[in-house]
């Protein structure tokens, strides 16, 4: 019998496919992988044919339907992600799957608000691959419009939009730009220097270690711990300095020295707030105060 690892990156992924719908849906029909991935009939059947040789007891073909159907004896064997699965389910497979498996009507996502373009995404990645800067018009919250030069490092998602980490030539320091507020990006032959590169980002090769509990003055501390799986009353997150104000605005983590904030908007509370001593957007974390 062959094993999972001597097929093909792409069989691979064909049959993750099959795993996933049968995982989520219950079943899948030949027609659903050739519409994913423009194989051809017979290359369909044998990659069934290569599923059920691996898990012989996860589906049965029901020659009435022509649907492969999950079988009672089901045990997945890919590891599906969460985050994944869930994309999957409340947006769709693209053409991947039958018009009546398009979107799932038990599964909704927060709709997402902020979207770069891909003019945009374009042009900035390929400055970073290529390890150039790149000359922007951007409208900041603070000062409007300003032509900056600018060399990025990285992408990040604060939970709510997507920035550009750089160094800012204008500042001399490096900053957070959000990606929807570029008037106008274009790639420079201008020489880097090693400071302005990501080695030099001290903010953002810093690991902070952030210990986050329910917040003490909650009703039904239980409730919160299942929500975040904790294990013994707490969840450990590592996350970037540059990167940490963000994550623990956007979960809304009462950061007080003594979780002052209302526990009904704040249902966590940083349990060190010495961690986020020194990270520049300690502004951002909700009740944090910088003793100087």
């Amino acid at each position: 019998m062959r094993k999972l690892d001597e097929l093909s990156h792409a069989q691979r992924e064909r049959l993750a496919f099959i795993d996933f719908c049968l995982t989520y849906f219950g079943e899948i029909s030949r027609a659903d992988l050739i519409a994913k991935f423009q194989t051809g009939l017979a290359a369909a059947t044998r990659d069934f044919s290569a599923y059920k040789e691996l898990a012989p007891d996860n589906m049965e073909l029901i020659h009435q339907t022509k649907l492969y159907s999950r079988k009672e004896t089901f045990v997945p064997i890919f590891e599906h992600e969460s985050q994944t699965v869930l994309a999957g389910l409340s947006q769709g497979f693209g053409d991947g799957l039958m018009a009546s498996h398009k979107l799932s009507s038990a599964c909704e996502e927060q709709k997402t608000l902020i979207e770069p373009s891909t003019s945009s995404l374009s042009e900035i990645m390929r400055a970073i691959t290529a390890q150039k800067c790149l000359r922007v018009k951007y409208v900041s919250l603070t000062s409007g419009t300003k032509t900056r030069t600018i060399v990025p490092h990285s992408l990040a998602n604060s939970g709510k939009r997507w920035h550009v980490r750089a160094f800012d030539r204008n500042s001399n320091t490096f900053r957070d730009f959000v990606i929807t507020r570029f008037l106008s990006l274009t790639i420079s032959d201008d020489a880097v220097a090693e400071f302005e590169t990501k080695s030099a980002d001290k903010q953002w090769n810093r690991i902070v270690d952030l210990t986050l509990v329910p917040h003490p003055k909650a009703n039904f501390i239980q409730a919160i711990e299942l929500d975040y799986g904790m294990v013994g009353g707490e969840v450990q997150v590592e996350v970037r300095a540059a990167l940490a104000g963000y994550v623990l605005n956007y979960w809304m983590v009462d950061c007080s020295e003594n979780a002052e904030l209302n526990p009904e908007q704040c249902h966590l509370a940083l349990k060190y707030t010495q961690a986020i001593f020194g990270i520049e957007n300690s502004r951002l974390a909700p009740g944090y105060k910088e003793v100087s």
